[in-house]
């Protein structure tokens, strides 16, 4: 959507999150991401001088993302699950370039974003030689906070959720 919107290709963007579940409530942050205009390395959020998009409609699109490929194709959203598969693989094997990190569903924890530990949460990672670390101290705003702490929320609901059929059976 980004690169739509700026005119340049998906290699062209680099560092967008996707924080949380894989819900409605995933958070698709910007904040860090890059983009390559004219040979030179801007922030997003700078390149578009669009903030009510990227806080609005971009989220929404992207969280909405799951539900628009079903009603459109009428048909299930499988073959998105196996190409981010596919992708997830070769970032595990390949590694991430240097100054690049992809988002990745991982247990949360110990980590330094203030999520509960003890979910599968996306965050941030690098991977070098088969092993994922999550990114460390990117600032976080008070929008950005709200969004994660939400979709934190619904994870620890879903759990407790899960849990709670599991010991009645």
């Amino acid at each position: 959507m980004i690169a739509l919107k700026l005119g340049v290709t998906s290699d062209d963007v680099k560092n967008v999150i996707i924080w949380g579940n894989h819900s409605s409530t995933q958070y698709p942050d910007v904040n860090h991401a890059k983009v390559k205009l004219q040979g030179k390395e801007v922030g997003v959020y700078e390149a578009l001088k669009n903030d009510s998009w990227l806080k609005g409609d971009f989220i929404t699109t992207v969280q909405q993302r799951g539900a628009a490929v079903i009603k459109a194709r009428k048909l299930s959203s499988a073959m998105s699950a196996a190409k981010a598969i596919c992708d997830h693989v070769r970032d595990i094997w390949f590694g991430t370039p240097e100054g690049e990190f992809v988002s990745m569903g991982i247990i949360s924890d110990g980590n330094s974003y203030g999520v509960p530990d003890d979910l599968i949460y996306s965050f941030p990672v690098t991977i070098k030689n088969k092993t994922w670390k999550i990114v460390e101290g990117l600032p976080i705003n008070d929008f950005s906070r709200e969004k994660m702490d939400l979709t934190a929320k619904e994870l620890k609901e879903e759990k407790e959720t899960a849990f709670e059929f599991l010991s009645s059976v």
